[in-house]
């Protein structure tokens, strides 16, 4: 993962910064255009529910028709990636969300066991139309929750409601699955800032997940299919079955090295230590609607939150 600057100029003035999966790296490259795997038409599949109900059975997700995943629903950030998201409970009235990384959020990375919560912020985001075009600006009232403990995670709440985004820019949010992925799932990372859609699998699971100072637990392990870039952090990882969103992708071993920054290693439960260099990511987002309440309303203490607390 790359560490965020604030704001793309950042890049070029502040010399010799480390960058964690989310920042323009200097020598990146032009935005590349979205590639043969993007299936640009079908665009609001994904947000359909917006009513509450609860998301539709998706027990045998390998006979399920690829779901169409294009750029609707995703937002670019000044230096990631991210999503308009909604909960299962979610209703078209409530205030709306944005998920990212942890290490996205404006106020600088989260150092271990920190956790940012309730905390004022005006920060915009691009909304994204289905084949990448900018549609509106959205802006925060709050950042809800931000942590890179456990699992890497930004949650915004908007100014405006899920049915005033859909009503005037004819976009639905994309659902957070309630349920754990599937090792083998095909999946889709979407990254605003880039404006691409990388198509991989789910390879398996890191039971815990080291990169520098920080410790994330069951990280999702892709194929080598989704070889993402500083930028794409905050990206999220839609299951091509269902159209949820499972996952948000973070970091991937750049060079070889063992757990340094860039670098994560793999600790198993008996302590040992595996890298993949070249394989990228993602932090589960299932655990994320048990934290949300109705009207949107984020609460820690809920049955089933398990996300770290202050």
């Amino acid at each position: 993962m790359k560490k965020p600057l604030i704001g793309m100029l950042a890049t070029l003035l502040v010399a010799g910064a480390t960058a964690l999966a989310g920042a323009l790296p200097a020598q990146a490259a032009a935005p590349e255009a979205p590639t043969a795997s993007v299936e640009a038409q079908g665009a609001q599949a994904q947000g359909a529910e917006l009513q509450g109900a609860q998301p539709a059975d998706t027990k045998d997700t390998k006979a399920a028709p690829l779901a169409a995943v294009t750029f609707a629903g995703t937002v670019a950030l000044s230096n990631c990636s991210g999503s308009l998201v909604r909960m299962p409970g979610s209703a078209a009235s409530d205030p709306a969300l944005i998920l990212s990384n942890g290490h996205c959020l404006e106020s600088g990375m989260p150092g271990p066991g920190e956790v940012v919560l309730n905390q004022p912020s005006s920060r915009t985001f691009t909304l994204l139309s289905s084949t990448g075009g900018k549609l509106a600006t959205l802006r925060a009232t709050k950042v809800v929750y931000g942590a890179m403990t456990d699992t890497d995670v930004s949650i915004y709440q908007l100014n405006t409601s899920y049915a005033s985004i859909q009503s005037r820019y004819g976009i639905a949010p994309l659902t957070v699955s309630a349920a754990h992925p599937t090792q083998g799932a095909s999946i889709r990372v979407v990254s605003g800032y880039w404006k691409k859609i990388y198509s991989c699998s789910i390879d398996g699971f890191a039971y815990r997940l080291h990169e520098a100072d920080w410790v994330f637990k069951d990280s999702v392990r892709y194929t080598s299919g989704c070889n993402v870039i500083g930028g794409t952090s905050g990206s999220p990882v839609v299951d091509a079955s269902t159209g949820q969103v499972v996952a948000v992708n973070n970091t991937i071993n750049e060079s070889g090295e063992s757990c340094t920054l860039d670098n994560p290693c793999e600790v198993d439960e008996n302590g040992a230590v595996t890298v993949h260099q070249g394989i990228g990511y993602a932090q589960e987002t299932y655990g994320i609607p048990a934290c949300f309440a109705a009207g949107n309303r984020f609460d820690l203490t809920l049955p089933g939150c398990t996300l770290v607390r202050p």
